[in-house]
């Protein structure tokens, strides 16, 4: 369990350390190309500036204009001192046949940046507005839009493995649960036949009896363990009953020190399967016994609210560390210094697989107790 959040702990500063550098590295690529765009205004201005300067028409002014017309990306806007648009490059044209395009990119390109101003002949001032060319753009995007792809394949290759994972989980489980449930009921088998033996003599009556209820538990945990894996059949049940004979059942197998109290006093129906829904009672009961230490109290009650049955089983024992909540129902976790980890689990896969329900902690206080509560569709 350690070893897997260290992994997943390793794999997220990974991603984060690829993150931070793409940002780094796209985000100087940009400063450098906006620095040259700007100096590539300036020359395109210096050369529409040159333009308004030509007394000799003879003069050669081809490399002005080719300058001039070289400026096939950045966006630009050419405006007199009174703010008027006298020129414009680089805009789509369908869009700038829209009426006040122009004038709303010009007053965005006013907010971004300062524009670069020149005199013309007359001595008026010609202001130069630009903003930033359509690559440069898709480029401030880019690596957000890389790292949006890289995490959709990791949170779909996550996706994919935990899926794999808990179906070969379920396989385990259910091979497990299947071979066990096998192997008991051959020695259960010849139980029962030497159980009908002793029956037979005399003044072995009370033996027999008790071996014979022994050997009904055994049937059921047997009968219990074949229904992991399959899709257990549901019934309409009244959950009161089940509910008082696996709390009677844990009460007499207890320290009479515990102050145990079932507080259910009308019926509640729900769809179940009362052999495993038992099975999950019992694992409960068995968790709140080993947390009051043989001293203490559990009660264990059920109301109805919109449609939904909750079952409140609360204990004062010692209690969850918090940090210790979150896994609880994980296979393996366990306080107990004997033990496999797996009764919280299984409650968990029952519950929540098998009964579309929920269970969780509702509350725990260290030395003070903890609450289960699990949640059930009213038939």
């Amino acid at each position: 369990m350690k070893q897997n959040k260290t992994n997943k702990t390793l794999l997220l500063l990974s991603a984060l350390v690829i993150g931070i550098a793409t940002l780094w590295f796209t985000n100087g690529l940009v400063k450098d190309i906006k620095s040259e765009e700007r100096t590539k205004v300036k020359i395109w201005a210096k050369a529409t500036e040159q333009t308004t300067h030509i007394d000799n028409l003879d003069e050669d002014i081809s490399f002005v204009f080719e300058v001039i017309n070289h400026n096939n990306t950045i966006p630009v806007i050419l405006t007199d001192d009174l703010g008027k648009i006298l020129y414009h490059k680089n805009f789509p044209s369908k869009k700038v046949e829209k009426e006040g395009y122009l004038n709303r990119q010009l007053l965005l390109m006013k907010a971004s940046s300062e524009p670069i101003v020149f005199e013309y002949a007359d001595g008026k001032e010609n202001r130069i507005y630009y903003k930033d060319s359509i690559i440069l753009t898709r480029l401030k995007y880019f690596p957000y839009v890389i790292l949006l792809v890289v995490a959709l394949f990791i949170l779909i290759g996550y996706l994919a493995f935990s899926a794999s994972r808990k179906a070969e989980q379920n396989k385990v489980w259910a091979g497990m649960a299947r071979e066990t449930a096998h192997q008991i009921g051959t020695p259960l088998s010849s139980l029962m036949g030497w159980v009908a033996l002793l029956q037979e003599k005399p003044g072995v009556d009370d033996i027999a009896l008790e071996m014979n209820k022994d050997i009904l538990r055994l049937q059921t945990i047997a009968e219990r363990f074949s229904k992991i894996g399959s899709q257990p059949e549901l019934s309409n049940v009244n959950i009161s009953k089940v509910l008082e004979r696996s709390f009677n059942y844990m009460k007499d197998r207890s320290s009479a020190k515990v102050n145990y109290n079932f507080d259910v006093n009308s019926a509640f129906f729900a769809n179940i399967n009362p052999q495993l829904f038992a099975w999950v009672i019992e694992n409960i009961l068995r968790n709140a016994i080993d947390a009051v230490q043989q001293k203490g109290s559990i009660r264990l009650s059920i109301k109805e609210e919109n449609k939904k049955i909750f079952v409140d089983i609360t204990d004062s024992g010692k209690g969850i560390k918090p940090s210790q909540l979150k896994t609880v129902f994980e296979p393996g976790f366990t306080t107990k210094k004997r033990g496999w980890g797996l009764g919280l689990s299984l409650v968990k896969r029952i519950v929540e697989d098998y009964h579309k329900g929920q269970v969780f902690v509702l509350s725990s206080e260290l030395n003070k107790g903890t609450t289960f509560r699990i949640i059930l569709n009213k038939a």
